[in-house]
């Protein structure tokens, strides 16, 4: 999801100028009092005129040192804050792509009248768009630009006297916010082969109580006579029933690549980011049917979540996908081997990959030989660049492609469909080739 960046106002220049990234957070601020930028000003201007007085010999140039002094003395405070308290409000904590969080710091100080001067460090996931200050509170509105967790201090408070003279630097750390992602758009929900016993809205395979009629027959003794096919039972002279096919739940798992994160070079297109936005829609698609949905992270330190259904589910399933990322710094390790528990007997696994990293086919080989057959859905993650005259790039761009062709050739032979999802388009255009059949079945993926 892209956010227009507007031109930031001039308070919001002067509250990020100079600041590091949380990586590098800055350095911690003195204690106590300290003169402030005025007093240094006039400090300044009455050093220059008294060594230009004490270098020439001129008595005159005295009185330009004498003005700022002057000006000084009269400035200096009587009272200046001792003590300052300060409290951090964040709304909201959780938030979406796109959405407005807002930090409002309330100060407390003994003295005379303050003026407060705040400077903000923010996660690479935020965007400052507005600083308001009042002499006992300081408001800083936030856009979440990615989905993350991301960094919200520290904020350094500078606070002056009346006069602007002296000033008290205070820390306040506003922790982190959690940004979920803008979920791609996804209606379809494939059926797997198998259906576990537990009430849904999927037809199965088997008769029982449901609402698609499958075939006719003879009814038995003991029977409930829900609708009776009459042309069938004229011809016949017997009572013969309509068969329905039950109803059954689908068990669904998600099973994110993320060893890494692939930037487009043409685009800005981040692989990590599609493959969390593409599983958080159809995770939402299963979840409205009454489904059961679970997740599993390759890579970081995401836990993996056996399914749930309900809209608990979905935002578990998200706080989950977030600790993947943490200020765009990743855990190198990740899972190669899926935890049983996080496969229930029959799920269907929908492995979100941009097929960039080996480990993932270690992963789908471990799958495989559990007897499952997983779906492999490829995030596109766009291709290197080549300059142009580069024969040697040319060369090599035409081997990965070759390599990646042949790495999709032979996991459809094994029985693993590859689908591919175009950025931008609705998942269901990727997993339509699904809905001729029933995921899993003999002969599929081919």
């Amino acid at each position: 999801m892209t956010v227009p960046s507007p031109r930031p106002s001039a308070a919001v220049v002067r509250a990020l100028e100079g600041r590091t990234s949380p990586a590098q957070p800055p350095p911690t601020p003195p204690d106590g009092p300290r003169p402030g930028e005025r007093t240094l000003r006039l400090l300044t201007v009455a050093v220059v005129a008294l060594s230009a007085a004490l270098l020439t010999g001129r008595a005159w140039l005295l009185a330009p040192a004498a003005a700022p002094l002057v000006l000084l003395a009269l400035a200096l405070p009587r009272a200046y804050a001792r003590r300052v308290g300060t409290s951090v409000t964040v709304a909201p904590r959780r938030c979406f792509e796109g959405d407005t969080v807002t930090v409002r710091v309330s100060v407390g100080h003994d003295g005379s009248a303050a003026r407060l001067d705040p400077g903000v460090t923010l996660g690479p996931g935020l965007r400052l768009d507005e600083v308001a200050v009042t002499p006992s509170t300081v408001t800083l509105r936030h856009t979440a630009l990615r989905w993350g967790r991301w960094s919200l201090g520290p904020v350094d408070l500078d606070v002056y006297d009346a006069g602007g003279t002296v000033r008290r630097t205070v820390r306040v750390e506003a922790g982190e916010v959690s940004v979920f992602p803008r979920a791609t758009q996804a209606r379809f929900t494939p059926i797997p082969a198998r259906l576990p016993q537990r009430l849904g809205e999927h037809a199965s395979l088997q008769t029982g109580e449901g609402v698609e009629v499958v075939g006719v027959g003879p009814w038995v003794p003991g029977e409930r006579q829900r609708r009776i096919h009459w042309p069938s039972t004229t011809r016949r002279g017997a009572v013969q029933l309509h068969r329905f096919a039950a109803e059954r739940a689908a068990d669904t798992v998600m099973l994110l690549d993320a060893f890494g994160d692939v930037v487009d070079p043409s685009t800005g297109v981040s692989s990590l980011d599609e493959t969390v936005r593409a599983a958080a829609g159809l995770a939402r698609a299963y979840l409205r049917t009454h489904d059961r949905v679970g997740v599993v992270s390759t890579g970081g330190t995401t836990r993996w979540l056996t399914p749930g259904t309900g809209d608990a589910a979905f935002y578990r399933i998200v706080e989950s996908v977030l600790d993947v990322r943490k200020d765009r710094r990743f855990d190198g390790p990740g899972l190669e081997r899926v935890p049983p528990p996080a496969l229930p007997e029959g799920a269907l696994v929908y492995v979100f990959t941009p097929l960039s990293d080996a480990r993932i086919l270690k992963v789908l080989r471990d799958l495989q030989g559990r007897g499952r057959r997983p779906v492999v859905v490829e995030i596109p993650s766009g291709d290197p660049r080549v300059e142009p005259g580069d024969v040697a790039g040319g060369l090599g761009l035409r081997l990965w492609h070759a390599d990646r062709d042949a790495m999709r050739f032979a996991l459809r032979d094994s029985g693993v469909p590859v689908l591919r999802h175009v950025v931008g388009e609705s998942l269901d255009v990727a997993l339509a080739p699904l809905l001729s059949g029933r995921v899993g079945s003999r002969g599929r993926g081919r």
